[in-house]
């Protein structure tokens, strides 16, 4: 038998930052929200995340299901500009809050993304 862990450990997320609902000059639209994932600069690089879900996870003060935790699934939908931005629309709206305070992170093996209101994801 195996004691402990060999090799070393792997994270399955990248860190990113939720700039804000895609907009126009007069109008936003909160269906969708812009987000700039840690490590990826180009239209080219952004390609591989299309399609991967989303999580925005955030803590609340009353116990729901036995946890103080929620989450709003959400799905990368296209890239946004030419600088590794990604469009993604959540199940339903972001927060305000939500905008610049975040850690949001990016599953690479599953095929999930979370978006973090709470702190880094070694819990998750």
């Amino acid at each position: 038998m195996v004691k402990g862990r060999q090799g070393e450990r792997v994270r399955l997320y990248v860190r990113g930052t939720i700039l804000g609902y895609k907009r126009s000059k007069s109008n936003q639209y909160p269906n969708t929200s812009l987000i700039q994932i840690e490590g990826v600069n180009t239209k080219e690089e952004v390609a591989w995340y299309a399609g991967k879900r989303m999580a925005y996870i955030y803590k609340a003060k009353v116990k729901r299901d036995g946890s103080h935790y929620r989450c709003i699934w959400g799905k990368v939908t296209r890239p946004h500009g030419n600088s590794g931005v990604v469009r993604a629309k959540f199940k339903s709206n972001l927060p305000p809050k939500s905008m610049f305070s975040c850690i949001p992170a990016t599953f690479e093996f599953p095929g999930l993304f979370a978006v973090s209101s709470v702190g880094p994801f070694d819990v998750l």
